[in-house]
């Protein structure tokens, strides 16, 4: 390498050495430093390398120096902190919707935002249980598309199709367009993480409701440049709140509740509806909650796997229903 053409990367070589081998636990000697250079075509001196250094921190890089004889440089912080990274590894492993090929890609770019044996703390396996990866990767595509329409304001096409038994066909699930396969109309307005799903929330202008889809059962995601309709309906919207009413996000009736709970299980009617409860106690070992809630098997189902710790109070129709809903469970 020519010797001026050499001396202008050296900077950048350095900066490279210090991301990619360096932290607080691991630094590089003078030594290994112009050997590093020198394998790279620079020659340099330990003047330079001072100088170059200065210039790196006045760039805005946070390189230390470890004293003594096994002393060098490191790069001490970074955009993020390793516990962080760390964070991000466990959400995208832990997450249904990323692939097992996506979560690998993902986490490979994580690890270049630190150093290389920091990186190899990433690799971890998180298990939760009950949890299997999509096979679906064009949800990421779907997603990306929706946020461009929301961006700029405009309406989308798209089929929706559900799953269906189909015992003629070797695979015995397959795939079944909704509409008959004729493409939905939406006025897209937010997305929506909910219960290991991604959901659009749009306005519908053939029914003028609000109305919701999951992202991985629509394919052929168009952007129209037809501006989206419903602004009226989503000034003030309640994302949190919507969500919370619609639980699995199957449509009820929004009605009031009464539930009866064991104390202990004050902090699971928490988790579930936040802040918007109103409670009093029961008994000694009950309290009483009213909340918001759309009347639904969801929301059935959330109340029978508490296994009759939570029981549904009024009103007496919601009782009824809960009361038949259970009987569907009987030979």
């Amino acid at each position: 390498m020519p010797k001026l053409a050499g001396q202008k990367l050296k900077l950048l070589f350095l900066q490279k050495l210090l991301f990619e081998q360096t932290d607080e636990d691991h630094w590089v000697s003078m030594e290994q430093i112009l050997a590093y250079l020198e394998e790279n075509g620079i020659k340099a001196e330990r003047k330079s390398i001072y100088t170059d250094m200065q210039a790196l921190r006045d760039f805005g890089l946070d390189i230390m120096q470890h004293k003594g004889k096994t002393g060098g440089y490191y790069l001490a912080s970074r955009p993020f902190e390793t516990a962080e990274l760390k964070l991000l590894v466990d959400a995208i492993q832990s997450s249904r919707f990323i692939t097992h090929r996506k979560s690998r890609e993902l986490i490979h770019k994580l690890e270049g935002l630190t150093s290389q044996p920091q990186a190899s703390t990433l690799q971890r396996q998180v298990y939760v249980t009950g949890r299997t990866k999509t096979l679906n990767e064009s949800i990421y595509y779907n997603i990306d598309t929706l946020h461009q329409a929301i961006s700029a304001g405009m309406q989308v096409t798209f089929r929706y199709f559900e799953w269906r038994i189909e015992f003629s066909t070797h695979r015995h699930i397959v795939k079944q367009y909704r509409h008959g396969g004729q493409p939905y109309q939406i006025s897209p307005w937010a997305l929506l993480w909910d219960d290991e799903n991604y959901y659009l929330i749009g306005f519908d202008r053939q029914s003028g409701l609000v109305k919701h889809y999951r992202v991985d059962k629509m394919a052929e995601i168009t952007v129209t440049n037809l501006p989206r309709e419903g602004q009226a309906l989503f000034e003030g919207f309640d994302l949190a709140a919507y969500a919370r009413r619609t639980f699995g996000m199957f449509r009820g009736r929004e009605q009031k509740v009464s539930l009866r709970c064991e104390n202990r299980f004050a902090g699971v009617l928490h988790d579930r509806f936040g802040d918007d409860i109103s409670l009093f106690p029961c008994d000694d070992a009950h309290f009483c909650a009213r909340v918001n809630v759309s009347v639904s098997p969801q929301f059935f189902a959330w109340v029978f796997g508490l296994g009759g710790a939570v029981q549904v109070t009024a009103p007496e129709t919601v009782v009824k229903e809960f009361q038949n809903y259970l009987k569907k469970f009987l030979i």
